[in-house]
């Protein structure tokens, strides 16, 4: 519906899971160009999909990764929105799936999303712009900020992008972008995470042992007030 209201009336839908297409049978006559994409987030796949895939996971964002780099052409583009826990995260499927994405495309740029920047995602995060056929030398992040909340009645608009696609032609370094060299990503983890060295926002982590006692405290306070309920019955 969506494609005929703009214009595409007679789109080519095929209803069918992309991900149980086999990655040793896409040919080159398959092989895309240009793949733009918001693959579902949260979804969990059947064991006999992860089977079509060498690096096996039960994410549906994470799996349609693999599936899109097998997608291009070589020299094709691509750009990707997941979650932002994908550039961080220490299972063996993420790590194994960024050290194959830094080494079969060139990762240029990292477009760090605030959270309600889609509709629906229920987390933050990024968008992925790399090209097939030569690995990441070097990774461009830009920390999007558009100066309110994002939400369904203020949505996202080419306006708030003017400046990322404007210092995106250079990558340019600002107090918004840096730019990361692949020889200094630690190959132990491959961790991508958006850490803005040009004074952004320093989050500093509780301990854990403060964190337990918060809970404990909290707990306390409930107690307290139950039994005062309890004396009013």
């Amino acid at each position: 519906m969506n494609m005929i209201l703009h214009g595409i009336e007679a789109p080519n839908i095929i209803h069918t899971n992309t991900l149980a297409e086999n990655l040793a049978d896409i040919q080159d006559k398959d092989r895309m160009d240009v793949i733009l994409a918001n693959p579902p987030f949260g979804g969990g796949e059947r064991k006999e999909v992860q089977q079509n895939f060498p690096i096996r996971t039960g994410e549906t964002a994470f799996l349609f990764l693999p599936h899109f780099i097998k997608m291009l052409k070589a020299g094709g583009r691509a750009g990707v929105v997941i979650k932002n826990t994908f550039l961080s995260n220490t299972d063996n499927a993420s790590v194994s799936l960024r050290k194959l994405l830094l080494e079969s495309c060139n990762l240029h740029s990292v477009l760090d999303c605030p959270g309600g920047t889609f509709q629906g995602a229920g987390v933050k995060t990024v968008v992925l712009f790399f090209e097939k056929g030569s690995p990441t030398r070097e990774i461009w992040y830009y920390q999007f900020d558009p100066g309110r909340n994002m939400g369904k009645t203020n949505p996202l608009n080419d306006a708030d992008l003017a400046e990322f696609v404007e210092l995106q032609r250079t990558r340019a370094d600002t107090a918004k972008s840096w730019s990361v060299d692949a020889a200094n990503i630690d190959t132990a983890n491959y961790d991508l995470s958006v850490k803005n060295p040009n004074g952004g926002e320093e989050i500093t982590h509780r301990t854990p042992q403060v964190i337990t006692d918060e809970i404990a405290a909290l707990d306390a306070e409930s107690a307290e007030v139950l039994a005062t309920i309890r004396g009013l019955l």
